[in-house]
C-alpha cells in the first residue's frame, strides 16, 4: 500500500503567462499546450495544467520534459505536490462550489 499513500501520489502543475502578440507567439503557445495535453496533462485553468503522477521519480521524468518544451518567449512554473495537498483545493464556479479533479484509479497487481 506504501506505492498508493497519498504522500507519496504526486501532481504536477504548470502555470504559465505565454506572449500571443504576433503569429509566430501564438503558435509558440498552441504548440506548448499541444505537447503538455500529448504528455497527458489537462486544462485546470486557462494557463494552468494538471498531470496527477504515481510517484516523485515519475513526476521528475514529466518535469524534465516540461523543461525541454520551454519556448522562447514568456513565463512558465512548474510546481509539485502531494495527492494530500491536492486534495484540499477549493474549486468554485462563480459562488457554487465544485468537486475537484480526482487521480486516476489504479490497480496494483501484485
Amino acid at each position: 500500500m506504501e506505492r498508493l499513500n497519498e504522500y507519496r501520489i504526486m501532481w504536477i502543475l504548470v502555470l504559465f503567462d505565454l506572449p500571443t502578440e504576433t503569429k509566430k507567439e501564438r503558435k509558440a503557445a498552441a504548440d506548448f499546450r499541444k505537447h503538455l495535453i500529448e504528455d497527458g496533462f489537462t486544462m485546470f485553468q486557462f494557463s494552468i495544467y494538471v498531470r496527477h503522477c504515481a510517484s516523485m521519480e515519475n513526476a521528475d521524468v514529466h518535469l524534465k520534459r516540461v523543461r525541454g518544451l520551454l519556448p522562447e518567449y514568456g513565463k512558465v512554473c512548474q510546481l509539485c505536490i502531494t495527492d494530500k495537498q491536492f486534495s484540499k483545493i477549493e474549486i468554485f464556479h462563480g459562488q457554487k462550489k465544485e468537486k475537484p479533479q480526482t487521480g486516476p484509479i489504479q490497480l496494483e497487481l501484485f
